[in-house]
């Protein structure tokens, strides 16, 4: 384990030997400096963890809490794997591709593996509660564990989210996005869980392409689209659900950066 420290944030950097990934995970927690008590912690576990490393996440939640604007909150970053097309995937429903295949096993390792890791290692037996974000393939990983472990978990971030993962190829002459992509689905065909809050973020310059020709990317009408059905499964767009469409935001981690602090201060301001 390395350890470094800065004021207002610990980051100690960890590495599992997972036996249901079979590799190793590097993990990175950011503990705040200082907190009254492990009860009044919550937790924030974050896909594409090494992309926090870019974007200097401790420095984010320095500002944060220097300026008081957040609870203290104890983040894990997860290092994504070569075979990350594999393990962020749906865990019940591969894509058209057949990818996502290692899905599954990702969720069963968070459960059976991290979580454990971490309340041994930190002894911090129960926490506030319990949230999940990520970047892109890692935020759709994110939102599918939270929504089919709607028990475990507060919140999801979304942040540029591969919400357009289908089961279905787009040039199929049968495509319907409406019934073929997968999370949408998945929301459609779940159960209301109303504890549930959802971060969605999307840039104006996520990408360009435009499948079904009505003059709006992709990203956005995903992204939309996904907030339309939870809306319809129940959900209050002003209470439970953030939609924070950045202009000139792009597919990157300039971008998700900038959108990080909005999220903090809206799951965990103070």
């Amino acid at each position: 384990m390395d350890k470094e420290k800065q004021p207002g944030v610990i980051v100690e950097n960890h590495v599992l030997q997972s036996k249901i990934l079979l590799r190793d995970v590097k993990v990175d927690c950011y503990l705040p400096y200082k907190m009254s008590g492990p009860s009044a912690l919550s937790l924030l576990l974050i896909n594409d963890g090494q992309d926090l490393v870019t974007m200097n996440f401790a420095g984010i939640l320095e500002n944060l809490y220097q300026a008081e604007a957040i609870a203290p909150l104890f983040c894990v970053g997860l290092h994504c794997s070569e075979d990350r097309k594999n393990e962020y995937g749906t865990a019940k429903i591969l894509d058209y591709k057949g990818r996502g295949a290692k899905a599954a096993a990702y969720t069963r390792f968070v459960f059976s593996e991290l979580l454990p890791f971490i309340r041994e290692t930190y002894f911090i037996q129960s926490f506030k509660e319990k949230s999940f974000a990520g970047f892109s393939l890692g935020g759709l990983s994110a939102l599918d564990i939270v929504w089919n472990n709607q028990h475990e978990f507060r919140k999801a971030g979304i942040f540029s989210g591969s919400l357009w993962w289908r089961d279905k190829d787009q040039e199929d002459a049968d495509f319907d996005e409406n019934t073929d992509r997968i999370m949408h689905r998945q929301i459609r065909e779940g159960n209301y869980a109303p504890w549930l809050k959802f971060f969605v973020e999307v840039g104006t310059q996520d990408e360009t392409a435009d499948r079904n020709n009505n003059g709006v990317i992709d990203s956005i009408d995903d992204a939309v689209s996904l907030i339309d059905e939870l809306v319809d499964k129940g959900y209050d767009k002003e209470n439970d659900i953030k939609y924070l469409e950045l202009q000139d935001g792009r597919h990157d981690v300039p971008t998700w950066a900038s959108a990080f602090p909005d999220f903090l201060k809206w799951g965990w301001g103070e």
